[in-house]
């Protein structure tokens, strides 16, 4: 019998159900009705009241678990004064249970109960939030974790770590800044100093042709982020770092560590000083196991990683924002009453015009040599990790089988220290476990699409065009479509496609991964593989709010093959 993550049992009448269904056999192992309701509440994370939107009373929203092959009714009732709305990250289902007013279905107005019904098709880590307004950051998210049929990787503990950014002022009038000035919240601008100390670097004439490019493009290199921690604080689990969260552990024990971005606007680097942690899993689907000391999430990623501590000590999990301005943390310990120490922050990483070349390479200072000020060597590839190589794979064809890598059959982990030089995950790290061969040939159709903005006023868009203004994007059912997205602007954007895999070209072919959101750095191309075997309306966006609110965004409709568009 499955229970709400709040601890509470469906009715009386669905649990004389699922004994029925139990007793008459496994066709269909549950049959719950879950309900969640949706209100306002006050909250205190930043020393003062504020309101929050919340399912049942609870940051983050319950946490759902459900089984593969069960068949999900859910209600959802709204209390506020305006619509809401759930999406069900990465769930494959019908479209009209997707969540996305104006897309799959009207919304929830106030006062109404919607029922989402499906069967569940899928097994591993994922999450549900709001799609309605700027509900999804004032606190309308949870974790939702589907059991498989059969549990290939049993655990001693298995632990959800939810990482998400809690906004000091209201999002709506963070949005209205950002319109009027883009680097509103970039407390982290090169300074006079920086520059004389450029110049002792680089010489005169580099450093101001460096200065004139980052001008005419009307940005800095510390924009790695929109909205940076002063604007923010960082929570695990809904909660502050002040709030020493723990997870325990006996020495020995091996842990499941889901790790789900729920952040409106944060990218964050993780790591546990002294432990080595084995990714599993990414977006829900399963990997070769890596072995790697630190990793990138992208807003709404999520990666299972395995951890085996041997030592009667505490450590911390340790999530830095992309653009060092704050972090997350909680403790792994085997007593209530030991913290580990907190780890120090790393310095800034610039960006540098390299960074920028494919998006701007007609700008003059491009000839500048790049800055490595406020970084270090291990820094800078630290900012490469997160995201497929910089070849451009516009000419890879994902048609060769690459047989599985060798696994080392140990299951032990090593808990050594943590070296110097940190061993990160890279996309093309990522390897299915299983060969899929419908990524065996050329892809029915491409589509090119730029991934373009105005940092200026603030407005971002596919192909310069933004939602409002643009046509749907239309495929036919059983096509196998090659998106190719090409990143024009100075930030990164973890694109998302409803209702559909999208397999990253990182050159394993038939084992490509399979995954719900792909981050394409600046300046970056990247190609996915998009099998459009779910028929409906999809919304198809950029993770990051302000980037989907202001425009970067599209209707994707996967037609019936005999229909035929006028």
């Amino acid at each position: 019998m499955q229970i709400l993550g709040n601890g509470h049992y469906p009715d009386g009448k669905c649990m004389a159900i699922c004994l029925w269904l139990i007793v008459m056999g496994p066709v269909l192992a549950y049959a719950d009705v879950y309900r969640l309701s949706i209100s306002e509440k006050s909250i205190n994370l930043i020393g003062e009241s504020q309101t929050a939107v919340l399912a049942d009373g609870s940051l983050p929203a319950p946490t759902l678990y459900w089984r593969e092959g069960e068949q999900v009714t859910l209600q959802v009732t709204n209390l506020l004064t305006e619509q809401t709305s759930i999406h069900w990250h990465g769930i494959i289902l019908p479209y009209q249970m997707d969540g996305v007013p104006g897309i799959s279905f009207d919304g929830i107005a106030p006062g109404q109960t919607f029922t989402y019904q499906f069967q569940v098709k899928q097994s591993g880590t994922y999450w549900y939030h709001g799609h309605s307004g700027m509900q999804e950051q004032q606190g309308l998210f949870g974790a939702l974790i589907i059991e498989p049929l059969h549990d290939h990787q049993p655990v001693d503990r298995d632990y959800v770590v939810m990482l998400s950014d809690w906004p000091r002022a209201d999002p709506h009038r963070s949005m209205a800044r950002l319109k009027k000035q883009s680097d509103y919240y970039n407390f982290q601008r090169r300074t006079v100093g920086d520059f004389f100390t450029d110049i002792q670097k680089l010489g005169f004439w580099e450093t101001i042709a460096d200065r004139l490019a980052w001008g005419d493009m009307r940005m800095e290199p510390t924009d790695l982020a929109d909205v940076t921690g002063i604007n923010y604080r960082y929570l695990i689990n809904g909660q502050a770092v002040d709030a020493k969260q723990i997870y325990l552990f006996k020495p020995g024990e091996t842990l499941r560590l889901r790790f789900i971005n729920a952040s409106a606007m944060t990218h964050f680097d993780l790591r546990i000083p002294g432990l080595k942690m084995r990714v599993i899993a990414a977006d829900g689907q399963p990997v070769m196991p890596v072995d790697i000391e630190e990793f990138r999430i992208a807003v709404a990623e999520t990666y299972d990683v395995l951890v085996q501590p041997q030592a009667d000590q505490a450590y911390s999990i340790f999530a830095e924002t992309m653009d060092r301005s704050g972090y997350a943390l909680a403790t792994l310990t085997p007593r209530e009453d030991l913290h580990a120490p907190i780890p120090t922050m790393r310095p800034i990483t610039l960006l540098t015009l390299a960074d920028m070349g494919g998006a701007h390479s007609g700008h003059a200072g491009h000839q500048a040599a790049e800055l490595h000020t406020q970084t270090n060597d291990a820094d800078q590839q630290h900012a490469e990790h997160s995201a497929p190589s910089a070849q451009d794979h516009a000419g890879h064809e994902a048609v060769g089988a690459v047989p599985p890598a060798h696994v080392h059959q140990q299951t032990h982990i090593d808990s050594e220290p943590a070296m110097e030089s940190h061993a990160l995950l890279d996309y093309k790290d990522l390897q299915a476990t299983e060969a899929n061969h419908a990524l065996m040939g050329p892809p029915d159709r491409e589509i090119t699409l730029r991934l373009t903005g105005n940092m200026y006023r603030y407005i971002w868009s596919f192909d310069d065009t933004k939602f409002a203004d643009a046509e749907p994007i239309r495929v036919k059912f059983g096509e196998r479509i090659r998106f190719r997205y090409v990143n024009e602007t100075m930030m990164n954007h973890p694109i998302h496609i409803h209702g559909l895999w999208q397999y990253l070209d990182n050159g394993k072919g038939m084992y490509n991964p399979k995954k719900h959101v792909i981050n394409v750095k600046p300046g970056q191309t990247v190609n996915v593989d998009v099998p459009a075997d779910a028929e409906g309306e999809w919304a198809f966006h950029c993770h990051l709010l302000y980037h989907m609110d202001t425009g970067m965004f599209r209707k994707l409709i996967v037609e019936k093959a005999e229909q035929r568009h006028e």
